[in-house]
């Protein structure tokens, strides 16, 4: 049996950011295994021990549209400017220390432990429950083909699966086959390497279209890739659209 998290650093944070307090924390007084800590390496614990998760997954006001951390504006200058295809977005912690080290093992050294770990920080994070609950179908952002051969795995799916089991479709939304690496890529590049980079299956067409959509990453820089896919699902008739993300790049290192 895999390590679980325990949900219990979020108990007194995480009722008072999610409308309906039902199903906040099904694992509570599940089994808990031990394991090494990714971030403090404290054993034994968990994947994410109670007290890193209550230092560094506090949680923080976000715009409701793109997930930037937000000082007293209900919105961010970007979304004013550039509207969002997004209907929502919720992230569950900044793309900063340690989280950016975490997330480099999961996706880079092909770490499958820190998945569920992963996913359930995620799901326990601000409106993250109720925006699954709503959704139909869960929609992981794809891999090219030639990245999924690289990697191994598409650590975007491998969280959407653990988020949401039964509602999780890794075959609705495709991509192109070319992939470039967007490290260090400027705002501009990434919109020009995206642009119809992806479409909807035309047999998923007909299982979108007047839905709500729950779409996952591991990560959202500019939100060019997940903005793109928006707009692919929208054009397939999906109804609403929630962007879903484990970590945003804050403002100063996304360009905006």
């Amino acid at each position: 049996m895999a390590p679980i998290i325990d949900t219990a650093p979020f108990a007194n944070i995480a009722l008072r950011f999610n409308p309906s307090p039902r199903n906040v924390f099904p694992m509570r007084g599940m089994l808990r295994l031990p394991s090494l800590c990714h971030i403090c390496r404290r054993w034994p614990s968990q994947p994410l021990c109670v007290p890193c998760i209550e230092r560094f997954a506090q949680p923080t006001q976000r715009c409701p549209t793109c997930a930037l951390t937000l000082s007293h504006k209900s919105t961010c200058r970007n979304c004013t400017e550039h509207p969002s295809p997004l209907d929502a977005c919720v992230a569950a912690v900044s793309y900063t220390f340690p989280w950016a080290d975490c997330i480099a093992r999961f996706k880079f050294q092909a770490d499958p432990s820190l998945a569920r770990a992963l996913a359930h920080l995620m799901r326990h994070a601000p409106w993250v429950e109720p925006a699954l609950d709503a959704a139909t179908l869960v929609v992981p952002m794809p891999l090219a083909p030639s990245r999924l051969r690289e990697r191994g795995f598409n650590q975007a799916f491998e969280l959407a699966r653990h988020l949401a089991p039964l509602k999780t479709n890794a075959h609705t939304l495709l991509r192109r086959g070319d992939s470039a690496h967007q490290v260090g890529a400027s705002r501009q590049e990434r919109l020009d390497h995206v642009r119809d980079a992806f479409w909807v299956a035309p047999e998923h067409v007909s299982a979108v279209r007047g839905q709500r959509v729950v779409l996952v990453d591991d990560v959202m820089t500019t939100g060019a890739s997940m903005h793109e896919a928006a707009r692919a699902l929208r054009v397939a008739g999906a109804a609403h659209i929630t962007g879903l993300v484990l970590a945003r790049t804050e403002e100063r290192e996304a360009h905006h």
